[in-house]
C-alpha cells in the first residue's frame, strides 16, 4: 500500500497567483459594472434622442393643427379653404432645423402633390414621391422609415380643405443625433478603458502591498524547522493581514514552547537515566553464581530502575505543565482541603505535625494538584529534619489570597541558593539532598500554573518555611505579580 505525499495531496485548484487572482477579479468586477453603465448610458441617449425628435415633431403637428382652424387668408381674409394657399401659407412661417423637414402633401388627380420646407440636403429625400405615397398610405399617425439619410421619424396631420385630402407631414432624421449619441458613448467607452488600465496596473501594486505580510508569512514557514524557531513577522497596523502575523508569531510561540519542552524534557531524561542504567548495567554485567549476590543485584536494579520510573513520572508532569489543562480549578472549601492535606502528610515520617492555621472560605484551586504540591513540600521538611523534630502546616485566605506553608526546623535554605532549588534537577548545599532534583521544580510548576508564586522564608541553622501564594479564584493575581 503507497500513500501519496502531503504536498501531492495538497496540490489541488488553481495555480493562478494571488495577486494575479486579486486583480483579476477587481478588473471583472469593474469591466461588468463600466459595461452596464455604457450601456444604459447609449440606451439612454439614444432613447433621448427619439424622444426629441418626437416631441419637435408634435409641436410642429399641433401648431399646424391650431393654425389650420383658426389661419385667415391674407387675400380673402377668411378661412383657408384651399390646400395649396393654407401649406404656403404655414410653411412660410418656418424654420426647420437641419434635421426636420415639414412637407404639405394634398391630393390631386394627377396624383400627391408636395410643398416642402426643408434644408436643401434634406429635400430631395424629404419629397420622394414613394417615401411620401407610403406615409400618406400608412394608417397610422407615427412611423419610421429608413432613408438614404438614415433612419427618419415622421407624423402627419390629416386635413380636409374644400373636399381635398390634405396632409401636413413633419419628418425628422435622426442619424446625426443618433451618431452624436454614439460619439459620446465611444468617448465614455475610451475614458473607461484607460480607467480600466489605471486600475490593473493599482490592483497589480495595491494586491502587492496587502499580500506583502502574507508572502512575509510564507517564507517564514518555510525557513522554520525544528533548529530554529525564533524568526517572528514583524506586525504593523491593524488590519486583518496584521491579526493574521499576530496569530502566525503567537503560533510559532507555542510551536517554539512545545520544541522547548520536548528537548528539555530528552535533554533531562537522557542526563538523569544515564547514571541508573549505568548502574543497572555494570552490576548486571558482574552478576555471578552466589545467590546472596544475585539476591543483592536484583534489589539494587530494582531500586534503580524504581529511581528511574519516579524521574520519568515527574518529567512527564513538568512537561505537562505547559498545558492548558494541567490544572482544573473547581470550587472547594479551603478549610477541608488543608485538613487533607495535614492527613495526608502525618503519614510521610515521624514527625511532630502541627496545624497552626486553617483559612476559612470557598476558594477555586485544583484540589489535588496543590495538595500534590503540599505534601511534595512536607516530603521535602521530612528530608531535612531529624525524626520528632516538629513541621506545622498552615493556611489563610486575606484579600483574595490564599496562603499555604509548611515550616520545619532543618538546616534552612542558604538565600544565595532560594531561586537554584527551584530548577529542575537542582539540590541544596545542606544535608537531606535525596531524590532526583525534581520534587520543588513540579511544587513551582503547580503554582505557576495557578497563577500564583512559591515564596521560600528562611535563614541558615534556624529553618525554613514554604508557601504557596495563589488567587482564590482563576484570572487574578497575586499582590506580589500586580506590583511586578
Amino acid at each position: 500500500m503507497t500513500t501519496e505525499p502531503r504536498t501531492a495531496q495538497r496540490r489541488h485548484g488553481t495555480r493562478i497567483p494571488a495577486r494575479a487572482q486579486i486583480m483579476g477579479w477587481m478588473l471583472l468586477v469593474l469591466v461588468v459594472v463600466l459595461l452596464s453603465v455604457i450601456l444604459i448610458v447609449r440606451q439612454f441617449l439614444h432613447n433621448d434622442v427619439q424622444t426629441q425628435a418626437t416631441r419637435g415633431m408634435e409641436q410642429e403637428a399641433r401648431e399646424f393643427t391650431t393654425f389650420a382652424e383658426t389661419g385667415r387668408d391674407p387675400a380673402t381674409g377668411q378661412l383657408f379653404t384651399d390646400p395649396r394657399s393654407l401649406f404656403h401659407s404655414h410653411l412660410k412661417r418656418q424654420y426647420p432645423d437641419t434635421a426636420e423637414a415639414l412637407i404639405g402633401v394634398w391630393r390631386t388627380p394627377a396624383g400627391l402633390e408636395p410643398m416642402t420646407q426643408a434644408p436643401d440636403a434634406l429635400k430631395p429625400i424629404a419629397a420622394d414621391p414613394v417615401i411620401l405615397d407610403a406615409i400618406v398610405s400608412s394608417p397610422g399617425t407615427y412611423g419610421q422609415t429608413e432613408t438614404a439619410q438614415g433612419q427618419m421619424r415622421w407624423v402627419k396631420v390629416h386635413a380636409v380643405s374644400n373636399g381635398v385630402d390634405a396632409w401636413f407631414i413633419t419628418e425628422h432624421f435622426t442619424a446625426d443625433a443618433t451618431a452624436e449619441a454614439d460619439r459620446t458613448v465611444q468617448t465614455l467607452l475610451l475614458v473607461s478603458a484607460l480607467g480600466v488600465l489605471l486600475a490593473a496596473v493599482s490592483s497589480w501594486v495595491v494586491a502587492a502591498e496587502i499580500l506583502a505580510p502574507v508572502r512575509t508569512v510564507r517564507q517564514a514557514a518555510a525557513e522554520i524547522s525544528e533548529h530554529d524557531l525564533t524568526r517572528r513577522i514583524p506586525v504593523e497596523g491593524r488590519d486583518d493581514i496584521a491579526a493574521l502575523a499576530d496569530q502566525f508569531n503567537a503560533m510559532l510561540d507555542r510551536l517554539e514552547d512545545a520544541f522547548r519542552t520536548q528537548r528539555r524534557f530528552v535533554d533531562d531524561a537522557s542526563h538523569e537515566l544515564r547514571t541508573p542504567i549505568t548502574i543497572v548495567r555494570g552490576n548486571l554485567e558482574l552478576l555471578g553464581d552466589d545467590p546472596a549476590e544475585r539476591e543483592e543485584v536484583v534489589r539494587l536494579c530494582t531500586d534503580e530502575l524504581d529511581r528511574m520510573t519516579r524521574i520519568v513520572e515527574d518529567l512527564l508532569m513538568l512537561a505537562k505543565a505547559d498545558r492548558p489543562d494541567f490544572v482544573t480549578p473547581a470550587p472547594v472549601s479551603l478549610a477541608e482541603l488543608t485538613s487533607d492535606i495535614e492527613a495526608k502528610a502525618r503519614s510521610i515520617a515521624d514527625r511532630r505535625w502541627v496545624l497552626e492555621g486553617i483559612g476559612e472560605g470557598e476558594v477555586v484551586v485544583d484540589e489535588q494538584r496543590v495538595t500534590q504540591a503540599m505534601v511534595q513540600l512536607a516530603q521535602n521538611a521530612v528530608q531535612h529534619t531529624e525524626p520528632g523534630s516538629t513541621i506545622r502546616i498552615g493556611s489563610a485566605l486575606s484579600l483574595g489570597r490564599i496562603s499555604l506553608w509548611v515550616t520545619d526546623e532543618g538546616p534552612g535554605v542558604d538565600p544565595a541558593e532560594v531561586e537554584k532549588i527551584f530548577e529542575r534537577f537542582s539540590h541544596g548545599s545542606g544535608p537531606g539532598r535525596g531524590g532526583a532534583g525534581l520534587g520543588l521544580a513540579i511544587v513551582r510548576a503547580i503554582a505557576e500554573a495557578h497563577h500564583g508564586r512559591v515564596r521560600v522564608l528562611s535563614a541558615p541553622g534556624e529553618g525554613a518555611t514554604f508557601g504557596l501564594e495563589l488567587p482564590a479564584t482563576p484570572g487574578t493575581r497575586t499582590a506580589e505579580e500586580s506590583d511586578s
